[in-house]
């Protein structure tokens, strides 16, 4: 997530009236290149035809869409757009994968990585609806080993780390907040971050998510629980949290309570897809800037085991469904995940700022599971106070306005690299989005 939001920093520099200038240069500059609209999927209401978003802001759209592709920075989007309950945008553009020459379908399955995050914190608040879990419940009581962690003050002679005992304990409130002081994304040369690297739960062959949560036992945490805001692998230890809460293994209860009733059938971990499942290569770019493949991910990432923080696999339609029952106050078609109160209660400001500060951005808040926006005046997104969003590291993008009843999915497949540029195709689709 970090990397797929790197673009971000940058990006916020222009001011609001050059970001919508851009807008329009990309939409009257951009060129035609092979994508097209999509057939709608049937999400939530019917919609009898695409008035919704006006034929001048879908042109953009796609235009926007289509240019990367055309000069090569991309390998391809799927991306859609619900409004007022039905979906009313949809195009589908360059390849799957580019050396077969795979165009990109609807249908098409994507590294979500951090989207992952959301349908966590989902499952969470399913076990707090029941009663099987609480917001203010020890993780020490779920995860004994949790007991005796400290939390690093500073360096000390021989290497290693001064510490003082925790303050207060780690609650589930904390994991749904980034603020347990847990790390595990930190890529500096601090001792400490150098520390959490080499517990790398993320590293192939490790086994299990029971076994790996066991490898942060004994770390200094970065902070008191309730610090700050720190991105980390907080939901890798909630989706434990949850599967022993829920008595089930964690994929299990996915499927079971989310992906099965929402219809998201094209929605799991690696391991569970059939081996010709429709998966979008991975690319990522050269010295030259050269758009290249990128197969280092193929054989491990999400496999082996079932994080919480990163991993599934899905479709935008599939995201989208899942989407449109948050925007939709907890349901969608008839069927109920979530009461109206729980998603008010995510998606509201549980930290108010900070979040993302370290990539010098401003205006984002965090709610439970969810990055909200906090002061749409200083974010460098064109969006709304009360807008909730997330990304995924390889450039995947939800986008949800409560305000506009809109929601965004843009899907691609790219890792970033110090050569990429700036990602901002899906800012400004949601830019364009919004009425």
């Amino acid at each position: 997530m970090a990397r797929a939001l790197e673009y971000r920093s940058t990006y916020g520099r222009f001011t609001r009236a050059i970001r919508l200038g851009l807008v329009c240069l990309a939409a009257a500059l951009g060129f035609a290149c092979g994508g097209s609209e999509s057939e709608l999927p049937s999400i939530g209401a019917a919609a009898p035809d695409r008035g919704a978003i006006s034929w001048i802001r879908r042109f953009a759209m796609d235009r926007v869409l289509d240019h990367p592709v055309w000069n090569g920075k991309a390998a391809g989007f799927v991306a859609l757009v619900a409004r007022d309950g039905h979906v009313a945008y949809g195009r589908k553009t360059g390849f799957a994968d580019v050396a077969e020459r795979l165009p990109m379908q609807l249908e098409t399955r994507f590294q979500i990585a951090s989207m992952t995050k959301p349908v966590t914190a989902v499952a969470a608040m399913i076990l707090v609806e029941e009663g099987r879990l609480d917001l203010e419940d020890r993780i020490d009581r779920h995860l004994p080993f949790f007991s005796d962690l400290r939390v690093a003050t500073g360096p000390d002679a021989e290497g290693g780390f001064e510490t003082e005992p925790l303050a207060r304990p780690i609650l589930v409130r904390h994991l749904l907040t980034f603020t347990s002081g847990l790390g595990g994304y930190g890529g500096s040369d601090d001792p400490l971050d150098l520390a959490w690297r080499a517990r790398d739960i993320e590293a192939a062959g490790l086994g299990t998510l029971a076994q790996r949560i066991e490898r942060i036992a004994g770390l200094p945490l970065y902070e008191q629980p309730g610090g700050r805001w720190r991105y980390g692998w907080s939901f890798d230890v909630l989706a434990r949290v949850v599967e022993i809460a829920a008595g089930e293994p964690y994929d299990a209860f996915l499927e079971r309570r989310i992906f099965a009733p929402l219809g998201m059938r094209s929605t799991a971990f690696p391991d569970a897809l059939p081996a010709d499942a429709p998966l979008a290569s991975m690319y990522t770019h050269d010295p030259d800037g050269v758009l290249v493949r990128e197969p280092r991910f193929d054989a491990w990432y999400g496999r082996g085991w079932t994080p919480g923080g990163g991993g599934l696999v899905s479709t935008a339609p599939d995201y989208l469904r899942f989407a449109s029952m948050l925007a939709n106050g907890g349901s969608l078609d008839g069927v109920r995940i979530l009461a109206p109160e729980t998603v008010a209660e995510m998606t509201r400001l549980h930290v108010p700022d900070g979040v993302l500060a370290d990539m010098q951005l401003e205006g984002l808040g965090w709610g439970l599971g969810v990055c909200v926006v906090a002061d749409a005046d200083k974010t460098p997104m064109r969006d709304t106070n009360g807008d909730f969003w997330w990304s995924g590291r390889f450039g995947s993008h939800f986008w949800i306005s409560p305000a506009s009843r809109t929601v965004v999915v843009v899907m691609q497949q790219t890792e970033r690299s110090a050569h990429s540029g700036r990602p901002i195709t899906a800012s400004l689709v949601q830019a364009i989005a919004l009425p």
